[in-house]
């Protein structure tokens, strides 16, 4: 029986599928906004979508990660923005705002692949050979049940993650060789077509700012006008289920400044939807003369949390599938705040991308796998004038430099900018960029935790069979053919959680099928079978 529409609904987390659940419950659901509730342990929502005043002594601007849209797999994310106003103009919809921007900003990557003599690579060239043609073919017919928790390298020779295909996969999306077999597959399939441009990443799309001033921010900003309230500072700490199979959420407990907070009562017609585990959770920040912490310990309480819920049921899912192996799932990014445009210039003549059109150019050879994009600017809305930024990642920090004889691990952010200065080679300016550029650093210890190797059962449905008045939302959940890691998956976690439980009578959007376009599946076809 669909849910009253006077119903109180709780939502455990301030990231972007809360901040979704709230907005179809406002819009879809009929649900008053002062019945709905945010919980959120930081002092600022968006979860893993942020841009914000770099925490540390340096000072600067920072951004934990790049998370790029592409327009025809995230069919929720643009449902849910075609109805939030932008914070400029009411008019005008963020969904509007982001294809204004890409139609004014148009991506193409010139400088896809850098090899290690600095020399652009011709990214066009996959180098897939017919052992890895087969391969991949052999991978997309497989069904999941029999892949199961193999390996991303179970499948392919070392032939195979030598390409520039894999380059330039992995670095797109985060994919490490010992990642999921499944996942790998699922994306291959969500965005086969972006085949034939994965070497210019022309089919990414982004805001005009970073991922919280041109999405979350607004999308605040629309529900709080409509009455919902956001709690930062509050962990949700347990929950309490009862009945057979613990089907009925009925008690949340709070802690705020790590003293116990008291608890949340529901009644007979409340809800609660939870946010499972966190990419971010757990982030650490370094900057020019300091090294960012690993935290191994899980203080923040996003997967406590899970863990704690995972033993009421069984179909609660594995948490430990994904949070327990932080030397698999940890990377490291940074964010330069940069006074002049110095680099901005000398980077645009060296690849020919203006900043905002290159989207991402990786250093194929270096040991640690670094990666750098240049925004747009400004990427930040109050970023100051003559100020720039630009952000970057490794995927193996773990290993010494090519530039600088230490782990990324134990790099401050002075020894990161000597290794990207060392890759991009411009000696000549090098002394005056470390003069007029501060560096933060970002440890996050679970950034790679949802491509885990996983079975079935590790992560639960969004609506386990007879939960009566909770879901599970996030990035650790279960959406059969969704793929993880993306904005779109949580926003579709979130839609899922309010049709079900309100009854809205509103089709959610299906999840685009590129082989299903015989245009697309050619084109695929003859990119990677050339």
């Amino acid at each position: 029986m669909p849910a009253s529409k006077n119903s109180k609904v709780h939502l455990v987390g301030g990231g972007i599928a809360s901040l979704a659940a709230a907005a179809f419950l406002v819009r879809d659901a009929g649900v008053p906004g002062e019945n709905v509730r945010v919980l959120e342990q930081l002092p600022v929502a968006g979860g893993s979508l942020d841009g914000v005043r770099a925490p540390t002594r340096d000072g600067g601007h920072v951004t934990r990660g790049g998370r790029m849209f592409e327009e025809a797999h995230y069919v929720c994310l643009w449902n849910l923005l075609e109805t939030i106003p932008t914070l400029d103009d009411p008019a005008v919809s963020v969904r509007q705002e982001i294809r204004a921007f890409a139609a004014e900003r148009p991506t193409y990557a010139r400088a896809r692949i850098v090899d290690g003599d600095r020399t652009i690579a011709d990214a066009s060239e996959l180098g897939l050979d017919a052992h890895d043609r087969a391969d991949l073919t052999r991978l997309l017919a497989l069904p999941e049940r029999l892949i199961g928790a193999r390996r991303v390298d179970d499948f392919f020779r070392p032939h195979f993650f030598a390409t520039h295909f894999w380059c330039m996969w992995r670095t797109t999306f985060a994919f490490q060789a010992w990642h999921s077999a499944v996942e790998f597959k699922r994306y291959l399939l969500a965005f086969v077509q972006e085949f034939d441009r994965l070497h210019t990443l022309s089919g990414v799309r982004r805001g005009r700012y970073n991922q919280y001033d041109s999405v979350v921010h607004p999308l605040q900003e629309w529900l709080t006008a409509r009455g919902v309230r956001t709690d930062f500072g509050v962990t949700v700490a347990d929950a309490d289920f009862s009945g057979p199979a613990a089907r009925r959420l009925s008690r949340l407990h709070l802690r705020r400044d790590g003293a116990e907070a008291g608890t949340i009562e529901l009644g007979e017609d409340d809800y609660a939807f939870l946010t499972l585990g966190s990419m971010t959770a757990d982030t650490a920040y370094g900057d020019g003369t300091t090294v960012p912490e690993l935290v191994r310990d899980k203080r923040d309480g996003s997967w406590r949390l899970w863990e704690s819920i995972a033993r009421n049921a069984p179909d609660f899912g594995r948490p430990h599938a994904f949070c327990g192996n932080i030397d698999e799932t940890r990377w490291e990014s940074f964010t330069l705040t940069t006074t002049g445009r110095l680099l901005l210039d000398r980077i645009q003549k060296h690849t020919g991308d203006v900043p905002g059109e290159g989207a991402l150019m990786t250093w194929k050879d270096s040991r640690w796998l670094l990666s750098l994009a240049v925004p747009a600017q400004p990427h930040f809305r109050d970023q100051e004038e003559d100020t720039y930024t630009l952000w970057g990642y490794a995927l193996s920090g773990g290993v010494p430099g090519d530039h600088v004889p230490k782990r990324m691990d134990d790099c401050t952010g002075a020894e990161v900018l000597d290794e990207l200065l060392g890759h991009l080679g411009f000696d000549d300016i090098a002394d005056e960029v470390r003069e007029t550029t501060r560096i933060t650093t970002v440890q996050m210890p679970y950034a790679g935790a949802p491509f885990q190797r996983r079975t079935l059962s590790d992560r639960p449905l969004v609506v386990p069979d007879g939960a009566r008045n909770f879901a599970f939302l996030g990035q650790f959940v279960e959406i059969p053919e969704g793929v993880v890691s993306t904005v779109e998956y949580a926003v579709r976690s979130a839609m899922t959680a309010v049709y079900h439980h309100f009854g809205v009578d509103k089709e959610i959007p299906p999840a685009y099928h590129g082989l299903s376009d015989p245009e697309v599946a050619r084109s695929a076809l003859r990119t990677v079978l050339a």
